[in-house]
């Protein structure tokens, strides 16, 4: 970043709207701003104009009118930013977008790099670095389950558990390093025993933030649901029905999905992978050899599996089918809803195909019965997914981890604070212990930005998009 500089950008989404923003930050900002504006009230330039107004007037290259605007001036260190900060809002035409941002830009501005806004509000100390990821994660948010745990991550929800962890390890630390100072007179200042059983807290609040990981991730892209089951018993309807879009090929012929075809579906504001998956069964097409294989390695990455079979199946038939899966070790830890399929082709005594025997699914396993074609079951399914979803989910107000850095340094922080127990125990002395210690605190201040490098930095806000 360059230091002293005012950046500008184009905040609004690509392309023509209604309207759009175009925000700048830095020291020049509203000096740059009166060099084309012009207030309609002919008052005082806007540098000389209170924080948090909206001011209305017109942008002018030399004497020509580009747009009628609004102005909106936000002053340190009381912005986004913590820096003097003015928005404009012109007409969403494309041509007026680009022609007052070259205006501001040949006036003095730079263009600003993705993500360099949230980056000057991180280094002027408005947010830390979990918050400032967590701006990302609102901005690219699609379900309402995600965008609470953004939120609460960006209102600091996160890095205050890490902070607190973080100067409780500091206190005992400073005085384990004392003693190095006086290692001559053989004494202790830190207690050993406080500081065990605050390494068994911050180890068993690490492992439950680590173990969030994977239902936060999952959360973050969509829990992926894969729909399985042999040729023809409606998985390509079922997928056409809950997204209500012919989104697969459905035909009568045997084989005809023989790739993966994915979909996202938002269901009570929690977001589904839906993969729809070549059918299972033995062939010699080499084609389909290939989809089932995908097929197989689509289960393997699923959190839940819709194994679908024909309600006229014979129990013996569905029951090897399960037991076929079951078998395998990579569904140990997935959840299985049968699906009894088509329903509505049952002949009209329909409890001689209820009473009929299935072996028993395990705790987690559920079945429904229903119709793809006719929609039959289709709430059922939906309302079952949510619940087996919220099941696994932490506690209200319980903080989830959503980003890959947070969960690295996480797991790196609870080996280190293992060695550093383990060290307790076998009486090592104050300056191998203290290694240790050092560790976690580096690992937590990581997580924060309070120990960070440019290559981090770098690497968290080119993601962010221009203008945020």
């Amino acid at each position: 970043m360059e230091q002293g500089s005012t950046i500008a950008a184009i905040s609004t989404p690509p392309g023509q709207g209604a309207i759009a923003v175009i925000r700048l930050s830095g020291e020049k900002a509203l000096e740059i701003c009166d060099k084309i504006f012009r207030p309609a009230d002919n008052g005082p330039l806007l540098a000389n104009r209170p924080a948090n107004t909206i001011h209305f007037g017109r942008i002018y290259e030399k004497k020509a009118l580009i747009d009628e605007v609004l102005v909106s001036i936000f002053r340190t260190p009381h912005s986004y930013t913590g820096e003097d900060v003015a928005e404009i809002s012109c007409h969403g035409s494309v041509y007026i977008q680009h022609k007052i941002l070259k205006l501001l830009l040949d006036n003095g501005a730079v263009l600003a790099r993705p993500g360099e806004f949230t980056q000057r509000a991180f280094l002027n100390g408005k947010m830390d670095l979990t918050q400032a990821e967590a701006v990302a994660d609102i901005v690219a948010s699609e379900s309402a389950a995600f965008h609470r745990v953004a939120i609460q991550q960006m209102r600091g929800g996160f890095s205050e558990e890490i902070k607190k962890l973080r100067g409780r390890l500091l206190d005992f630390i400073s005085l384990v390093e004392l003693e190095l100072d006086f290692s001559e007179e053989d004494v202790q200042f830190a207690d050993r025993s406080e500081l065990k059983s605050l390494l068994d807290a911050i180890s068993r609040m690490l492992e439950a933030l680590t173990g969030s990981f994977a239902f936060g991730n999952a959360l973050k892209k969509g829990i992926p649901v894969v729909i399985a089951g042999k040729p023809n018993v409606g998985k390509s309807t079922l997928l056409n029905a809950l997204l209500k879009d012919e989104r697969a090929l459905v035909s009568e012929i045997p084989g005809t999905t023989r790739d993966s075809i994915e979909d996202v579906i938002h269901i009570d504001g929690i977001s589904f992978r839906f993969t729809d998956t070549a059918g299972l069964r033995e062939t010699s097409d080499a084609v389909e050899v290939m989809g089932i294989k995908r097929t197989m390695e689509k289960i393997r990455q699923a959190k839940i599996i819709l194994l679908m079979v024909e309600a006229t199946d014979t129990a013996g038939h569905i029951n090897h089918l399960i037991e076929g899966l079951l078998v395998r070790p990579e569904i140990a830890e997935k959840s299985i809803i049968l699906l009894l399929n088509k329903t509505d082709l049952l002949p009209g005594d329909r409890r001689l195909f209820e009473k009929r025997d299935f072996p028993p699914l395990r705790g987690k396993d559920h079945m429904i019965r229903i119709s793809a074609k006719t929609n039959t079951g289709l709430d059922k399914l939906g309302s079952l997914l949510i619940s087996m979803v919220t099941r696994e989910s932490p506690g209200e107000g319980d903080v989830v981890i959503t980003n890959l850095r947070h969960y690295e340094a996480l797991r790196n922080a609870h080996e280190a604070v293992i060695r550093a127990s383990r060290g307790l125990e076998n009486q090592l002395p104050g300056d191998l212990l203290a290694m240790d210690i050092r560790e976690v605190l580096h690992y937590l201040g990581e997580i924060t930005g309070e120990i960070t490098t440019d290559e981090i930095l770098g690497n968290i806000f080119k993601n962010f998009c221009i203008g945020k």
